[in-house]
């Protein structure tokens, strides 16, 4: 892999000719054990990626390592062309790139507006800004605004987790199991919001174990099965390749 450019050489995402994210020939392991074997991702810019696949197939850890949480064992992991390999969060973030990980990541010990105050660390926005976006967006949280984030319900955390997004404009958001837990009603607001995002122009990656939920925002889908990239296209070609890689997996 060659060497990672210093964590300041990273800049925000403006081209349209290289794709906004991209992951090539990446292997990953935990330990000794390897779960990502050689995949080769494309996120083109302003689209709505879906990756899907049975459990353990691989996904989280494929969205683990394109948001920086976990390093490659080979290959390389490219934002606007430029290989981010070893970079900060913090460099990460100012180049772009926002992350909602699987479990809502907020403070469960911070107000609702005291988390969304956190959404500003990158310094190009201001509070009241931010502040601002999140209320228009979820104006539940708006009501919230005093409450610890951890006595909320399941649904208004990730709405809170969702507003670090609409807050800071990401040029790439990789969203993790969204609807984790959710009762359809709350989960459908929170993919019209994806919607919403998507047509800001940002490139999202999603990683969804219910199929139906996210490919009517995605523009194309990568299916994952036993850590490889088996099938990749269109929304309207994948159903029935995914179908049969789920029943595959529940058989064996």
């Amino acid at each position: 892999m060659s060497a990672a450019p210093a964590p300041n050489a990273l800049a925000p995402i403006q081209a349209e000719s290289v794709p906004a994210l991209a992951m090539q020939h990446v292997k990953a392991a935990y330990e000794r054990i390897e779960v990502i074997h050689g995949i080769d991702v494309e996120i083109a810019s302003g689209t709505v990626t879906a990756l899907l696949g049975p459990n353990g197939a691989g996904k989280s850890t494929t969205l683990t390592v394109a948001g920086g949480r976990l390093r490659p064992t080979s290959g390389t992991v490219l934002i606007n062309g430029v290989d981010v390999a070893g970079s900060s969060y913090d460099a990460l973030a100012r180049a772009g790139l926002c992350s909602i990980p699987e479990g809502r990541a907020v403070f469960p010990n911070l107000t609702v507006l005291e988390n969304i105050r956190m959404w500003t660390f990158r310094g190009r926005i201001r509070r009241s800004e931010v502040e601002e976006r999140a209320f228009s967006s979820f104006p539940v949280l708006a009501s919230r605004r005093k409450q610890l984030a951890g006595t909320l319900s399941g649904g208004e955390q990730q709405m809170l987790a969702m507003s670090r997004a609409l807050s800071t404009d990401p040029a790439i958001l990789l969203l993790d199991e969204i609807s984790m837990g959710l009762a359809p009603i709350v989960v459908a607001g929170l993919y019209e919001h994806v919607a919403q995002i998507a047509e800001s122009g940002t490139s999202i990656l999603i990683v969804e174990q219910f199929a139906n939920t996210v490919l009517a925002v995605a523009s194309h889908v990568l299916v994952m099965a036993q850590g490889r990239i088996v099938h990749s296209g269109p929304p309207t070609d994948v159903r029935e390749a995914l179908a049969e890689i789920y029943l595959r997996s529940r058989s064996s």
